[in-house]
């Protein structure tokens, strides 16, 4: 029988071509989260940085200091 010995036990080429597809499925699933998880952090950061750039947080600042 044409397969893969594993462990002792022979294991047929379609069974390991399944397992290999389902696991290259979640990996491909696991990066494009991680890819929008680090596209929504950039995101932040570069807003953040227009917002210190156009004084928004001295402003912000300022304006409490006045009141208190």
């Amino acid at each position: 029988m044409l397969g893969v010995i594993l462990f002792g036990y022979d294991i047929p080429f379609w069974i390991v071509f399944l397992v290999g597809l389902i696991i290259l499925i979640v990996a491909w699933k696991l990066v494009k989260f991680a890819l929008k998880i680090l596209f929504i952090i950039a995101l932040f950061f570069i807003i953040l940085m227009i917002l210190d750039y156009a004084n928004v947080f001295n402003s912000i600042q300022n304006l409490f200091s006045g009141i208190i």
